[in-house]
């Protein structure tokens, strides 16, 4: 059984993203790599426990994060699973395994003084890119979705007369976003800049690149660094912290866990709780100043 198999399960049967099952296949490679210079096995699809322990030594050796080789274990054991479920081999070696223990990932948002000041203060370019950027913080910041959905928006997606937005996010399910009018008058204002570009390659896309093509990864995290550099001295700024701050503020408004879970597109609370940590500290806030006892 070929690791293509296994990418091919992934990409054709399980509908992960292109950027997903890139960073499957590079954990697999790395793993035979690794057994074939270690070990001397052409295929490392019947290992044992021993071999892979020798593996997450060698990343631990190599100052991997403890993160960051829990992930690459996840993808061992997904194949080992698939090879088991297809009868190529008879246990999974990863069937027991425990992970390392990692510390507590605490992503802190911007505040709202920092959005503020980020959209109604700093100036932002005159022309397409100009008013492109600024809609890129807008929407991310209104919406919460995430830097590929964003990349991928098409034209027929965005319902203005509606204020709604159509977005394709994990395993292409399907959510409807509500627009703010704010964020409605940014796209009317940047379609009509869109509009007036010299060449546009890829039509059906809705954030282009300033040569007509649709925007990359990079380009969305140096618009998001450019300008919250400006405001903002947190050593993190990336799409993500946005889409963090998006779910923070509208629960320290009061949003319900379901419908803020729904906007984002997770499948099960647990993934939306671990937004709730910064709005139980303005909990906190309000719960000390309001109640009788509290000043006591």
């Amino acid at each position: 059984m070929s690791v293509q198999s296994f990418i091919d399960h992934l990409s054709l049967e399980k509908n992960y993203s292109d950027h997903t099952v890139l960073a499957y296949e590079r954990d697999l490679k790395s793993f035979n790599s690794f057994c074939t210079v270690e070990y001397g096995l052409k295929n490392s699809d019947n290992v044992d426990y021993k071999e892979i322990r020798g593996w997450i030594v060698n990343l631990v050796d190599s100052g991997t994060s403890n993160r960051s080789i829990n992930r690459k274990v996840a993808s061992l054991k997904a194949y080992f699973k698939f090879l088991q479920r297809t009868g190529n081999i008879d246990a999974n070696p990863l069937a027991k395994h425990k992970s390392l223990k990692t510390s507590k990932k605490v992503e802190v948002p911007f505040s709202e003084d920092e959005m503020i000041k980020v959209l109604m203060q700093i100036p932002f370019e005159v022309g397409f890119e100009g008013i492109r950027d600024k809609l890129i913080i807008e929407l991310l910041y209104t919406s919460g979705i995430r830097r590929a959905e964003l990349i991928n928006l098409k034209i027929k997606d965005l319902d203005l007369d509606g204020s709604t937005l159509r977005v394709l996010g994990k395993r292409n399910k399907e959510r409807i976003i509500p627009l703010l009018p704010s964020t409605k008058d940014q796209f009317v204002a940047y379609f009509i800049e869109r509009n007036s570009l010299d060449t546009i390659s890829d039509k059906d896309y809705v954030f282009l690149s300033k040569t007509g093509n649709k925007i990359y990864e990079t380009l969305v995290y140096r618009i998001i660094n450019r300008y919250f550099s400006e405001v903002s001295s947190k050593v993190k700024k990336s799409p993500h912290i946005l889409r963090h701050t998006f779910a923070t503020h509208l629960l320290n408004k009061g949003a319900d866990l379901n419908s803020v879970k729904e906007l984002l597109g997770h499948s099960s609370l647990a993934s939306t709780q671990v937004y709730t940590h910064n709005s139980i500290a303005e909990l906190k806030k309000v719960h000390a100043a309001a109640h009788p006892r509290g000043k006591k």
